[in-house]
């Protein structure tokens, strides 16, 4: 599997004045994917603060390489790099049908509901294995 793909569609009040998807957009759109991610693996956020977790974006690069305009069907695929001691990175990129239109890579830390830095349980590494980059099948 490798890569989560997650479709939208660009609507009108995501443009900015010149009818382009204005680029605070774009990482809403990456983060929307990566939640997505998360519950296909079974860990809606709501799901983990109950058990006492969330996980916090600590860095992010965004590249933007291309313009959406509205209609626009893009996809944005998410994979994950690896994980650290209390880190872990994720690569995504958004594309419009072969056109790469922005690419992101971000640290992402696991917290307790109050905000100390903790390990990933392993059963949370598992259940996000079938979207590690180096996944090959």
């Amino acid at each position: 599997m490798a890569v989560h793909k997650m479709n939208i569609r660009v609507r009108f009040g995501e443009l900015d004045p010149y009818n382009h998807v204005n680029h605070a957009v774009y990482i809403s759109y990456f983060e929307a994917a990566r939640v997505e991610l998360l519950i296909a693996a079974g860990h809606s956020l709501g799901q983990m603060r109950s058990d006492g977790h969330s996980i916090v974006v600590s860095e992010i690069n965004t590249k933007f390489l291309g313009m959406a305009e509205e209609l626009d069907d893009l996809v944005v695929e998410t994979e994950i790099l690896e994980f650290r001691r209390v880190t872990s990175t994720w690569r995504q990129r958004i594309m419009r049908i072969d056109e790469v239109i922005a690419t992101q890579e971000l640290r992402a830390a696991l917290i307790t509901n109050e905000g100390k830095p903790v390990r990933f349980p392993e059963a949370m590494i598992e259940s996000l294995r079938p979207w590690f980059a180096d996944n090959t099948g």
